[in-house]
């Protein structure tokens, strides 16, 4: 028994409230009736009816912060005034100044109220009626109606009697409800002790009060029964099936309907009080599975997988199947719905109990034995009073009958072995956010978010098909903003439901900021925040701080290495720790070593960081080492690809190491597995004021954007690079960055934006005398204007790259500028010359590499094509088929199919056209979606050339149309060459 407010989380002193000593000095509040506070015997002045519905949103909330914008909507809900967060300013000043500036804090953007134990008449009722539970359960029933009547005097009236707004609504319902319950539960009381005609007049009144309310009727007429008034009990059940057909057109429930049985068998244990001894009871047909919701949605293979393992349970070993999975992520939702299913095959009845384990208080299994032994007909009397002595009854009881248990939102697997039947023909399903992997026989599953479809679906069941079928774009952003997760998906859709002004859009967009979205998504008692509390409340520090710091970083995902530098821990450290946050469905375990949030859990996890870290520092150090560890990392691999590169001792310096290669496969796997971490990383830092160290981590994974599978995140982290540094006047960082953004830019073909970036960076490497821009920066804008066909420019800036390289004692660079302005000289018919200066920059390259670096790559490439210039065709091969295993096994994609277009050209010239066709083919294939149409069309027109010869007509004016296409598009004068292979005569 106890109040459900939300996310609060308490911890009870362990001795009963009535002990406590009083202090007339502290303050107390009550809320269970007029909000008043008191200080010894002066009740302190109330304020004003908002004043009192925030001091109650504040009590609420048991010493927990609360925004100021959810006090706005506790207060006035959708409608507040326009000065509503200045007038929440007004009333926390003035309560403050009547409570006393210790007792009314400021924390983190909001308001706590710090009060004593006991202060609150709801935190003593609550204690009250779990002390009496204890009590009952134990067989003290007289102490247990004491201290129920001590709570329910507690009581002045409506509970938060003339407080405003929509908390303070939700709130006094609750209340209500609560009270009812305790009122019932001490009526129960009553009637075990034999206290029946004392109950009469006071169930007579509270069944006139609430008609509707079945349990009150059950009392009544168990109450009358044994006072002797058979015929007004009767009659009790009369009335309520009449007024229950007229006003909702359902039967009376099932405990109801056998108690009218009883009562006309009179029934000699029903006329007994429990404190009698009484026979051993008739078996009876439990039937507590909470209802199905009508919009069941998907989760069609989970319903057959878990239906299955159910229906094994017949005529076999008892079958239980546990769902796992985060807050909110449907797991009761597909339990109920697969049990109520599964009805037929337990005939015996349905047992159900939410275990609130993932509250501050889990449900005590001696607890909810004795619940389910009432409910199977076992008199209080004969329930021991030992775990294993109920336990064992409980087996006992069930033993030769067919009942289905549902333990809802399970702690953990102790909590609910000795609730497991244990006997064949039963079955368990349980449902809890921890993994029962130590629950021995267990069928485990996974329960994941829903599919888009599956999301869109549920979306538009709670919405209608008309709204969502008018703008299904806006109802897919929607569901994604929510995650796939079916709790916020149904709470954004009641709301788009109850307020018929909205548009998709509208929600769509409230939803599309990332500060607010989880503020969004509440509705009523439901709220995604409050969900993923609940979790969070029950970490240990450790691993609430772990689960805080790991969601400030960007990324799909993150490594166990990157997460330890990250918590600055060690790595076992943190494995421990990601693995217990793995076990309570916090976190995700993407693969062996890589764990992942989901969307709304990383930005409740954000939130966490900002509200329970003490300083923004803790924040900004954490993600300095993650930022540390990939730069030193990433550095490393660097070197391992370009050995004797210059560019590296210009890098920032790390204070935190990062890991060390000695195999350069196993550096590619990390460089290339880490991809998308690593520019999300060097993206965040940059506008996190960190632009310096994000440059040289773009300039260290440079082959993430060369190889042109990680072109477009690559373009959008320098992006974001250059413009964060432009903002801190972080000249050297934006050169550095917009380098490598024109490198990305021409790798994919946008030769007008690549030059634009390149000149902005020379200017800026020129500026602050940065070796590395200065170098780089002319060296790519020789490159496009190579592609250009501008070879006099192209000339003059390789000479400049050259010039720059030189002073800095780089020699990779030097022999870079050398391969590239071979490059201009062969196209300008200088073929031995072209042929020199290859040779030169892979002289170089060998002197400095292993032989298996990428930069030799290059240089074999530009010599290859020197050499098939001054006609070496023989020579040409060998080298580009040298360069094409070096870019295979670095993983250069780009580069890798462009080899093979200069092979296909190569075998083309060598009037090999079915080997010409065959490489041109492959480097289609390799170049699929990277490296920009320009090249694509050119390995087309080569491709319908050699298909030419080899007679496949057809084919090949199909590649030159496609070729055609995109020079007349792009404007390049390639065109004009493939206009005369289409139409010869006419060109002619």
């Amino acid at each position: 028994m106890g109040l459900d407010d939300g996310p609060r989380v308490r911890v009870p002193e362990q001795r009963a409230p009535e002990q406590r000593p009083a202090d007339d000095t502290e303050l107390r509040f009550s809320v269970l009736g007029p909000v008043r506070a008191r200080r010894g015997g002066e009740t302190l002045p109330p304020g004003s009816p908002q004043q009192r519905a925030l001091l109650t949103a504040l009590l609420l909330r048991d010493g927990h912060t609360v925004t100021a914008a959810e006090l706005i909507d506790a207060i006035w809900g959708d409608d507040p005034p326009s000065q509503a967060l200045a007038a929440v300013r007004t009333y926390a000043s003035r309560l403050r100044k009547n409570l006393g500036p210790q007792t009314l804090a400021s924390d983190s953007g909001g308001y706590a109220m710090r009060t004593g134990p006991g202060a609150l008449d709801v935190t003593v009722a609550e204690e009250l009626a779990a002390d009496a539970d204890k009590a009952r359960t134990a067989g003290d029933r007289d102490r247990a109606r004491a201290l129920l009547n001590k709570a329910l005097a507690l009581w002045d009236g409506e509970a938060l009697a003339s407080v405003p707004g929509p908390y303070a609504e939700n709130q006094r319902t609750r209340l209500e409800e609560w009270r009812l319950q305790l009122t019932e539960t001490r009526l129960d009381l009553d009637l075990e002790v034999g206290c029946h005609a004392e109950a009469v007049s006071e169930l007579t009144a509270l069944t006139a009060a609430h008609p509707l309310r079945e349990r009150l009727r059950e009392l009544l007429m168990v109450a009358l029964y044994r006072s002797g008034r058979q015929a007004e009990a009767l009659a009790v059940y009369a009335d309520t099936r009449r007024l229950l057909a007229e006003e909702l057109g359902v039967d009376p429930r099932p405990e109801l309907a056998q108690l009218q049985q009883r009562i006309l068998r009179a029934d000699e244990e029903l006329a007994r009080p429990a404190d009698q001894p009484t026979p051993a009871a008739a078996p009876i047909r439990p039937a507590q599975l909470p209802a199905t919701v009508p919009d069941f949605t998907g989760r069609a293979s989970f319903v057959r997988e878990l239906g299955n393992r159910i229906a094994t349970a017949e005529g076999s070993v008892m079958a239980v199947s546990a769902l796992a999975g985060i807050g909110g992520v449907g797991k009761t939702t597909l339990a109920v719905h697969v049990a109520h299913q599964a009805r037929k095959h337990f005939p015996d009845g349905q047992l159900y109990v939410d275990l609130q384990g993932a509250g501050s208080r889990a449900a005590e299994p001696e607890t909810v034995l004795g619940a389910f032994l009432r409910a199977l007909g076992t008199a209080d009397s004969a329930i021991p009073d030992s775990l294993d002595e109920r336990a064992a009854l409980y087996r006992s009881t069930l033993d030769g009958r067919r009942i289905l248990i549902l333990l809802d939102n399970a702690h953990d697997a102790a909590q609910i072995r000795p609730l497991l039947p244990g006997t064949t023909g039963c079955a368990a399903l349980v449902t809890s956010r921890v993994r029962m992997v130590d629950l021995a026989g267990a069928h485990l599953v996974d329960l994941d978010v829903m599919s888009p479809e599956e999301a869109l679906q549920l979306f538009t069941r709670i919405v209608g098909e008309e709204r969502i079928n008018s703008e299904r774009k806006a109802a897919l952003d929607v569901v994604a903003a929510c995650g796939f997760l079916p709790l916020a998906i149904r709470i954004a859709a009641s709301r788009l439901a109850s307020r018929r002004t909205w548009t998709v859009s509208v929600l769509a967009a409230k939803l599309a900021d990332e500060r607010r979205r989880l503020d969004e998504l509440q509705a009523g008692d439901l709220a995604v925040k409050a969900t993923f509390e609940l979790g969070y409340g029950q970490l240990e520090p450790a691993q609430a701080r772990a689960f805080r710091l790991l969601g400030l970083a960007d990324g799909p995902d993150i490594s166990l290495a990157a997460a330890a530098a990250l918590l600055d821990l060690e790595t076992h450290a943190a494995e421990d720790l990601l693995e217990a946050l793995v076990d309570t469905s916090l976190v995700e375990s993407a693969a062996p070593g890589r764990y992942r949030y989901h969307d709304l859990v990383r930005l409740y996890a954000r939130s966490c960081a900002e509200r329970d870290e003490q300083t923004p520092v803790e924040r900004e150090s954490a993600l300095s080492r993650l930022l540390d560890f990939y730069l030193a990392t990433a550095a490393g691999v660097y070197a391992l690809e370009r050995p004797g590169e210059r560019v590296l001792d210009h890098f920032s310096r790390t204070t935190y190491p990062g890991l060390v290669f000695q195999v350069r496969e196993a550096a590619l796997d990390w460089l290339f597995t880490e991809s998308s971490g690593l520019l999300a990383c060097a993206r965040q830092s940059a506008t996190i004021g960190m632009p310096r160290r994000a440059s040289d981590l773009l300039m260290a994974v440079v082959d993430l954007g060369e190889s042109g599978a990680n072109s477009h995140q690559f373009a959008t982290a320098a992006t974001s690079v250059a413009q964060a540094a432009e903002a801190a006047c972080e000249a050297q960082a934006e050169a550095r960055a917009r380098t490598m953004l024109s490198h990305v830019h021409s790798v994919s073909g946008r030769f007008a934006e690549a030059e634009t970036q390149a000149i902005r960076a020379l200017n800026l490497g020129r500026l602050t005398q940065d070796p590395v821009s200065q170098g780089q920066a002319p060296n790519q804008l020789g490159i496009i204007a190579l592609y250009e066909n501008r070879h006099e420019d192209a000339e003059s800036h390789f000479s400049q790259a050259m010039t720059a390289f030189r002073a800095d004692g780089n020699k990779p660079g030097e022999a870079a500028a050398l391969c590239n302005l071979s490059r201009v000289h062969l196209a300008t018919g200088r073929t031995t010359s072209a042929v020199q200066l290859a040779q030169q920059g892979v002289a170089i390259y060998e002197d400095d590499a292993t032989g298996l670096a990428l930069r030799l790559a290059n240089g074999k490439y530009a010599l290859g094509l020197a050499l098939i210039g001054s006609q070496q065709t023989a020579g040409a091969q060998n080298v580009l088929l040298e360069a094409l295993r070096i870019f295979r096994e670095s993983r250069q994609q780009l580069w890798h199919g462009m080899t093979l277009f200069r092979l296909a050209e190569l075998h083309l010239a060598e009037q090999e056209a079915p080997q010409a066709a065959a490489h041109a083919e492959q480097a289609l294939a390799v170049l699929r979606g990277i490296g920009g149409d320009w090249r694509r069309a050119n390995v087309l027109t080569v491709l319908g050339q050699a298909l030419a010869v080899i007679g496949q007509t057809d084919r090949a004016q199909v590649c030159w149309s496609k070729a055609l296409s995109i020079f007349e598009e792009l404007g390049s004068p390639e065109a004009e060459t493939v206009r005369r292979l289409l139409n010869p005569a006419a060109v002619a």
